[in-house]
């Protein structure tokens, strides 16, 4: 309520992020910019990434290119958030931990299909001509 009485632009993602991030959060966002830009993958983890990555891609749209949600959190917002990003979480385990928790369980899962990807062989390389 203060803040639009403040006479704050609700649709400027800079003014939001001003008037509600704190330094964690204004650091976060500047990291997700930073990894889009260098074309890395961001693993985002629970509420709080959550909402950076809201407002990162206000700022930069693509960089939702670049995001992997780890996990769905138990919380109501939580859940709301990821829809309204249309986020496909790899893992709803209802945690509730924070500190990274959903982001370490996912975490192997991208590894894998990363090593699957770049290390998986095919016929051709094996010499394989025929199989049954």
């Amino acid at each position: 309520d203060n803040f639009l009485a403040a006479g704050n632009d609700p649709d400027n993602p800079e003014t939001v992020i001003r008037y509600f991030a704190g330094y964690e959060m204004a650091g976060a966002i500047g990291a997700m910019l930073r990894a889009a830009e260098l074309k890395m993958a961001v693993m985002v983890d629970g509420f709080i990434m959550s909402a950076c990555m809201l407002a990162a891609s206000r700022l930069y749209p693509d960089v939702l290119r670049y995001a992997i949600f780890g996990h769905c959190g138990n919380e109501w917002g939580h859940k709301a958030l990821l829809h309204f990003l249309h986020a496909k979480p790899l893992l709803n385990l209802k945690l509730r931990l924070g500190e990274g928790t959903g982001a370490i369980c996912a975490y192997p899962i991208v590894d894998s299909a990363v090593r699957m990807i770049n290390e998986l062989n095919n016929f051709q390389n094996a010499q394989i001509t025929k199989y049954f």
